[in-house]
């Protein structure tokens, strides 16, 4: 099969996807997150799992992979590759041993917040009142003045300060200025006090495993219900993150009411009060193209926010203990084998996280199979080796290439572990699922070196009756590596 058979198969694949993922419809409001609850919804079989399409030979297969995977960038990797139709296991290298998994570990989240979530649950951000206690200021008909103003966050980290025109996803997002026009169409023109609510979730905001700089390097934000732009300074920016979300969420709707015409007084942060009525409200996009945005991008602080709403709708505290536990226990609900999973966060930012990439690669085909289909959007949300999210400015090298648009995968990488797990249709035309794990330092080198890996086994016709693994493309002998594919610089973690 030649490479343009491939994406042209590739892109039949993602159409029977998209056919069938969940029909999105609007959520409605609320002010505690929905219960473990997943509609009926029907999808079509996926086109790419032809059972008429040869199987690899696990031998040949082995051969193909054999030089990519024995590069020393790699260190000693741990691997495995599987058919996406019947599961049959056509590679393994150490993949029932638990290993850090980096970013690939969000697929888990991803996986759990679909299968609690309906398709339409959006988190509604809240903006409530109080009134002084001699009643407000009411120098007009309908106009009140004074009082105190709760922004109460509900685990949205896309809330944004962004004004302007902007792109998809940006485009969908929840804004502040949306809230701050609802609070001046109350008739509220100005307030003594300006409160930040971050306090729906529980416990400490930054998780064992994660170093000082993940803040101060803009890796994430300390974990909040009330974040703006993900703690960013400005909505896109890069480099630090505010160690304050909700402070700095309050801050940031100050300035949106003071656009708005209503005034402010002080600033603080804490829980609203119980008698405080809402006078505004703004919805992020559903919980499935929130998965898919944390999916493309490797985001962090949605993966984190996603494990606490996961928490809170099986019972359990909006922690990060709470969070690695709902999870497991949503993956063993959905027939995944957990065994040896160790996890302290859901993003996989901690460098004690450790789980099998059997368990990973389970996940990914679970979502892929017509039985789940609920957990479609974690097929759809993942980068695309060329053309979107952290794979964007990967696969452009004369090794490589032949794969861009096949190769559809999540990224990690961190100082302990560089990782690729997801799923390719091979030259033959078979849907085949994959994770490979370098216990090596995050670098430019050690991830075009996992590419390779990755673009060997795209262009493997490696069925019994195919080519010798030796004359297929992309096996030449594996060089040195000169600092492989260019890179833009990305967040840890990815």
């Amino acid at each position: 099969m030649t490479a343009g058979a491939r994406v042209g198969g590739l892109t039949a694949l993602a159409g029977a996807l998209l056919a069938g993922s969940l029909t999105i419809s609007p959520g409605p409001g609320g002010d505690k997150a929905p219960g473990p609850t997943v509609p009926p919804v029907s999808a079509a079989p996926l086109a790419g799992l032809a059972a008429n399409r040869p199987l690899p030979d696990p031998a040949a297969l082995s051969g193909r992979l054999a030089g990519p995977f024995a590069n020393p960038l790699l260190g000693s990797p741990a691997g495995l590759v599987v058919d996406g139709l019947t599961g049959k296991v056509l590679f393994d290298q150490r993949a029932s041993v638990p290993t850090a998994p980096a970013s690939t570990l969000k697929t888990a989240v991803a996986a759990a917040a679909l299968r609690t979530f309906s398709a339409g649950t959006r988190l509604t951000t809240r903006v409530v009142y109080l009134p002084p206690p001699a009643g407000p200021s009411t120098p007009g008909p309908g106009v009140r003045q004074g009082g105190t103003l709760w922004l109460v966050g509900a685990g949205d980290p896309t809330l944004t300060a962004a004004t302007g025109p902007a792109g998809y996803p940006a485009s969908i997002s929840a804004k502040l200025s949306e809230l701050a026009a609802q609070v001046h169409a109350a008739g509220i023109t100005s307030v003594s006090r300006l409160i930040g609510d971050g306090t729906l979730y529980q416990g400490p905001a930054t998780a064992p495993g994660w170093k000082d700089v993940y803040v101060s390097e803009g890796d994430v934000t300390p974990v909040s219900a009330l974040e703006v732009d993900a703690g960013r300074p400005t909505p896109g920016a890069v480099g630090p993150r505010t160690g304050t979300p909700d402070a700095a969420a309050a801050g940031a709707f100050a300035a949106a009411l003071h656009t708005a015409g209503v005034a402010v007084g002080g600033l603080g942060t804490g829980p609203a009060d119980p008698a405080a009525k809402t006078v505004a409200t703004a919805a992020s996009p559903p919980i499935p193209v929130l998965v898919e945005r944390m999916l493309t991008d490797s985001d962090n602080d949605i993966a984190e926010s996603l494990g606490r709403l996961v928490a809170r709708a099986h019972g359990l505290p909006p922690t990060f203990a709470g969070a690695t536990a709902a999870v497991g226990k949503v993956l063993t609900q959905l027939g995944i084998d957990t065994a040896g999973m160790s996890l302290a966060d859901v993003s996989g930012l901690s460098v004690t996280d450790a789980i099998m990439p059997r368990t990973l690669v389970a996940i990914l085909r679970t979502a892929t199979l017509p039985g789940h289909p609920e957990l479609r959007p974690l097929i759809t949300g993942l980068p695309i080796a060329g053309f979107s999210g952290t794979l964007g400015d990967r696969y452009g090298g004369t090794d490589t290439a032949p794969a861009a648009g096949d190769v559809r995968a999540k990224t990690g990488s961190l100082s302990t572990v560089t990782s690729l797990a997801g799923q390719l249709v091979d030259a033959d035309g078979r849907l085949l699922l994959f994770g490979f794990f370098a216990p090596v330092n995050e670098s430019t080198a050690a991830k075009a070196s996992l590419d390779r890996v990755a673009a060997a086994l795209a262009g493997c016709g490696c069925s019994a009756a195919g080519p010798p693994a030796s004359t297929s493309a992309g096996t030449a002998p594996v060089q040195p590596d000169k600092g492989g594919e260019p890179q833009a610089a990305t967040q840890r973690g990815h």
